[in-house]
């Protein structure tokens, strides 16, 4: 069972969380409900979502901090080894929130700098951190661009491509945050020419904390609508949240690599949310 929560965002929530609970569903794998939260500014004390009750956890949610109750529960469904998945956006949610900063990693805006922590990309294939003073949270034009693989034998990656080509979409660079990174899984490098950053940035790994399962995926940019939805389109996109959801939720991948999964050279999008 899988929870997408989400309801507030500064993204296009509505196509975003439509789209993942088609992906989960029609893979056969998941049966997914869905938690909306009242508008911004709306009375938050009666969202109270039964963690609990789901074996993974997609946040797709930035808006309004949640009531203490809410916070309680979630933390102690991911500290009880819950499995979660930070989509997207949801890595620029609870600046102030330090548990949520350790469940993400690293984030982006809403006001983080240095005090959340260093900057993170990738130097001659390392993980770099630099703790230089500035603001957290970047992107350059959307276009697409070429996934690397980090780690080609963790569950989740197992069989992919080395390299492919992604969606057009957006490419988070210049975040920063605790960096505890548990497995990196893919980076791209983000173009200066678009006003990215120039470096590699890493955008999908495994978290570091205590027991739980996180997968934090920053890609898959909502588009207009359903129908014009390249980032989230992406076969790539796809077959990724797919594999980490299950690995979150079971520790587990049993999904064979999809035929239609990109190559470097092309793009492979779906005109619906599964193969």
């Amino acid at each position: 069972r899988a929870l997408v929560v989400s309801g507030q965002n500064n993204h296009n929530w509505p196509v975003s969380h439509v789209a993942l609970q088609e992906i989960l569903d029609r893979s056969g794998l998941f049966h997914t409900d869905v938690a909306l939260t009242p508008a911004a500014g709306e009375d938050m004390n009666l969202f109270r979502p039964s963690f609990s009750d789901y074996d993974a956890v997609i946040m797709d949610y930035n808006g309004d901090n949640w009531p203490e109750p809410t916070r309680n529960a979630f933390l102690e469904y991911v500290k009880g080894g819950g499995g979660l998945v930070i989509y997207h956006a949801a890595d620029n949610a609870f600046t102030d929130w330090e548990e949520f900063n350790r469940m993400i990693a690293l984030g982006g805006w809403g006001g983080r700098d240095e005090k959340a922590g260093p900057y993170c990309f990738l130097e001659d294939g390392e993980i770099t951190l630099d703790y230089t003073p500035g603001p957290g949270g970047n992107h350059g034009l959307q276009r697409e661009y070429n996934m690397h693989c980090r780690n080609n034998m963790h569950p989740i990656t197992k069989g992919l491509p080395d390299n492919w080509l992604h969606g057009r979409d957006e490419l988070y660079d210049s975040m920063r945050g605790p960096a505890n990174i548990g497995t990196l899984l893919y980076s791209a490098k983000s173009d200066a020419a678009t006003g990215g950053s120039g470096r590699e940035e890493p955008l999908v790994f495994t978290v570091d904390y205590g027991d739980a399962r996180i997968f934090h995926i920053m890609i898959g940019h909502a588009g207009d609508s359903l129908e014009e939805n390249p980032a989230m389109q992406c076969a790539g996109f796809q077959t990724l949240l797919l594999r980490g959801t299950e690995w979150a939720a079971t520790g587990n991948v049993t999904q064979e690599v999809p035929s239609d999964f990109p190559t470097p050279d092309s793009v492979s999008l779906r005109e619906n949310y599964g193969k």
